[in-house]
């Protein structure tokens, strides 16, 4: 929080259960789209196929897990094609896991402009999970060709179902990654336990399965991850896979707050060490 008195600019931090400084958040608010807009362009200056890599990546990833899970294994995938079935888990997770790495890893990257200049650090993370909403969005295309392709009928459901969906993933990311990146600063193991974290994940995740194969009286285990709701009622959503359980989505929102609020607790607890630590 900054506070001027007289002609002294006192910096301190301010009061309340989760420490948060609304007002300053807001002053700063345009600092979020700038460090949003500079890693769009960074990420996609100079690159031979350019935001095309946006929709390569989670095809191909696709096509892998339709041979392996879908015709070798033979993965139940609900009486739709595989291929779909599996994209339109990869929509969501490949969102949910590159906001998570790029909000992991957010602080460290910065460290230069957290030594010189004073500005709220909660917007790098938070910065770092709204980037790949382009990606997500480009994503999101290449669904609805299949969605076409495969002759699956557009529900209404979609118009306020998505956007929940997509509150919901970004609160999760974002809580976790708020989290990560405050342990990151001290300890740099993250950056390299992050990834195999993610790997484990997705296996813990119904992204190549649905959640109907596994056995009822421990189903609850795995909403305790937001995603595994996400993803279940993406499905219904996209390919009429069964009723929108609306249970599991309000599941989902209450456990990616939680996830979000204990994130903000923790980073601005550790937030006044940063710049020392860094």
């Amino acid at each position: 929080m900054i506070k001027n008195k007289n002609d002294y600019l006192i910096i301190k931090p301010p009061s309340g259960l989760l420490n948060i400084d609304w007002n300053e958040l807001w002053k700063y608010r345009e600092l979020l789209y700038i460090f949003a807009w500079r890693d769009i362009k960074v990420r996609y200056k100079q690159t031979v196929i350019g935001i095309a890599w946006a929709l390569f990546q989670p095809f191909v990833t696709m096509v892998i897990f339709s041979f392996f899970f879908g015709k070798l294994a033979k993965v139940s995938s609900e009486g739709v094609p595989y291929p779909i079935f599996v994209y339109s888990g990869l929509l969501f997770w490949n969102y949910f896991s590159s906001s998570l790495t790029n909000a992991s890893n957010s602080l460290i990257k910065e460290q230069n402009i957290i030594k010189k200049v004073y500005f709220p650090r909660l917007i790098l993370p938070i910065s770092a999970t709204v980037t790949h909403l382009i990606d997500f969005g480009f994503s999101l295309l290449i669904m609805i060709g299949m969605m076409i392709y495969f002759k699956m009928q557009l529900s209404l459901h979609i118009l306020y179902i998505l956007p929940l969906l997509l509150i919901i993933t970004t609160i999760s990311s974002s809580g976790i990654g708020l989290f990560l990146s405050s342990v990151n600063v001290k300890y740099r193991d993250v950056r390299y336990i992050l990834p195999f974290f993610i790997q484990i994940l997705l296996y813990l995740t119904p992204v190549i399965y649905p959640v109907s194969i596994i056995p009822e009286n421990i189903r609850w285990i795995m909403y305790l991850n937001p995603m595994s709701g996400v993803i279940t009622i993406a499905r219904s959503m996209f390919l009429n896979t069964g009723n929108i359980d609306y249970m599991s989505l309000l599941v989902s929102l209450f456990i990616s707050f939680l996830y979000f609020l204990f994130g903000i607790y923790y980073f601005k607890k550790m937030e006044q060490y940063f710049a020392d630590i860094i």
